[in-house]
């Protein structure tokens, strides 16, 4: 009797250790219910409230749909976007165990931009001296391209009338060279990283005649060029009249081989059209009048992520702006205004 007792008892035993061996517990269980809530600022700070929830979650992985992540135990958050746009937003859930259940959605964010440099030219003279300081002689091998131009700060070559900045390219012989000109920076003076650039200009027109409004990166000095990085945001030739260039220049692409593009707009000489880049940590895009003609992925891997400041000039023949047209006397580049806003 003693002996069939112990029998019952053992079996009973062995069916809860089974039974409790054979059950899930709640550690093993993946998170549940997940919902995820997006609260976007209206202020256009680019400021979003994430609120993620669900049952049996221990902590939350945002993925903010622009390359940046983020542990979150509480599954609250605020994320503040640096450019507009409309972005995949993914919530990962995990449990103790490291179960894991996902969710996501579309968030659209508008981020207001500010205005953190402009030359508007509305005083007549010369250039603001606190804004532009200038590159003055002809460099080394006419500035790296063999050009014709002796860089001026003359009035003769830059002044500011009725409400624009002329930059004129003149025939004339001064100091060994056969033309003059003014090349403009905004170099230990304004620098960004970062940012959209527009400017409004009428080109100058002439075989030869070659204006630039582009930006060279601040390190030049340290890391000389074209480590230092160089954006075109517009290059034009008298002698493709009406071809507007946008151009990277970096390590292997550089030069001749650099990496640009081009678009055909009307009247480059003759009105003013607006040339813009759009700068970021992930792209860099070039337009001509809101139309875009070029884009570069950005990363760590190319100079585009320091300061840069902006330079505009007019220079005459070289590689770039090749024969130059006998007959050419003079001829301006007009500028109603620059901006930056970030």
């Amino acid at each position: 009797m003693i002996r069939m007792s112990l029998l019952v008892l053992l079996s009973v035993l062995s069916f809860f250790a089974c039974s409790k061996k054979g059950s899930p517990g709640n550690a093993d269980v993946a998170p549940t219910n997940l919902t995820l809530n997006a609260v976007v600022s209206t202020d256009n700070s680019g400021n979003v409230e994430f609120t993620a929830t669900a049952t049996n979650a221990a902590t939350y992985e945002y993925g903010y749909g622009n390359g940046v992540f983020a542990l979150v135990p509480t599954g609250k958050v605020t994320y503040k976007y640096a450019a507009s746009g409309t972005y995949s937003v993914t919530v990962t859930a995990k449990s103790a165990s490291g179960k894991t259940a996902s969710k996501t959605i579309q968030v659209t964010v508008a981020v207001g931009l500010s205005l953190i440099f402009s030359d508007e030219f509305e005083v007549n003279g010369a250039p603001d001296p606190a804004k532009w300081g200038y590159d003055i002689g002809t460099g080394s091998n006419g500035w790296g391209n063999n050009e014709q131009q002796y860089y001026t700060n003359r009035s003769d070559n830059v002044i500011v009338q009725n409400g624009v900045l002329k930059i004129t390219l003149k025939k004339e012989n001064f100091n060994g060279s056969a033309y003059t000109s003014t090349r403009m920076l905004t170099a230990n003076k304004f620098s960004f990283k970062y940012g959209i650039v527009e400017a409004r200009a009428k080109l100058p027109a002439g075989g030869g005649t070659w204006p630039a409004i582009w930006m060279l990166g601040a390190n030049i000095n340290t890391a000389g060029w074209p480590a230092c990085g160089e954006i075109d945001i517009m290059e034009h030739k008298g002698n493709d009249l009406n071809r507007i260039f946008g151009t990277l220049h970096y390590p292997g692409r550089s030069g001749g081989s650099a990496d640009g593009s081009s678009r055909i707009i009307s009247n480059a000489s003759t009105e003013f059209h607006i040339y813009k880049v759009e700068w970021t940590a992930a792209a860099i895009k070039i337009y001509v009048d809101d139309v875009l003609f070029h884009t570069v992925a950005n990363s760590t891997a190319i100079p585009f992520n320091h300061n840069f400041f902006i330079i505009m000039n007019v220079a005459m023949g070289g590689s770039f702006g090749g024969a130059v047209d006998p007959n050419f006397n003079s001829a301006a580049m007009e500028v109603d205004y620059i901006r930056v806003y970030q």
